[in-house]
């Protein structure tokens, strides 16, 4: 396939550009060499002993600002884009775009419940809508992401449901289940995450399992 014109000239300008800031840090460093080397002892001492401690600080400092107001642009752009997911999860009459949007937003959250309360109900009937409908080989991921994100907003309600996931055929169902029951510390299923993890014949099972029954303490 050929590339367009316009590709090929926007290749071409980048190439240029890249060219001409290694050219001009070439000159940079050897002007400085160059300056350094000509430079009497003394003020060498002085530029070592004073100008750059002041320059590092000023680089750190200035550094440290500029992630600051990074950190705090990406912060407010991911609780303006929650807000806009929220929002068409309300609206949303179809269970598999309020799925999607349920998972979308529990991964924008970092995979906490905070914020989420207002709408928790609604994503917890989806998500266990969707596992019970995930049947057969070609859906058992589906129904495992289902079952580890019922754990991260935290519905109690859906612990006998997980309890039983336990036993699921599929190893990724029973180690999703076994992460959900232990994000909600729930010891009422410690006894039989205690047999899974030693019994289960997969280790992924195994390790949840074990990691479980660790937060739950």
């Amino acid at each position: 396939m050929s590339v367009p014109p316009f590709n090929n000239a926007l290749a071409n300008h980048r190439g240029q550009a890249n060219i001409t800031s290694v050219l001009i840090l070439l000159i940079i460093i050897v002007g400085s060499a160059w300056t350094w080397n000509h430079l009497d002892f003394d003020t060498q001492d002085f530029v070592i002993d004073e100008v750059l401690p002041v320059l590092f600080l000023t680089f750190v400092a200035t550094l440290g600002l500029w992630m600051s107001i990074r950190n705090f642009k990406r912060s407010k752009n991911i609780l303006k884009r929650r807000d806009l997911l929220i929002h068409q999860f309300t609206k949303e009459k179809s269970p598999k775009k309020r799925f999607d949007l349920a998972i979308e937003l529990i991964e924008l959250n970092n995979y906490k419940s905070d914020g989420l309360e207002s709408i928790s109900e609604g994503i917890a009937e989806v998500l266990i809508h969707t596992f019970k409908r995930s049947l057969g080989d070609k859906q058992h991921r589906i129904k495992g992401i289902a079952a580890s994100h019922l754990g991260v907003i935290q519905h109690r309600e859906s612990v006998p449901l997980l309890m039983k996931a336990l036993e699921d055929d599929f190893a990724y169902v029973r180690s999703s289940a076994a992460l959900a029951l232990g994000r909600m510390r729930a010891t009422e299923a410690k006894a039989k995450l205690e047999y899974t993890m030693k019994e289960d014949w997969d280790q992924t099972v195994r390790s949840r399992s074990r990691e479980a029954v660790e937060r739950m303490g």
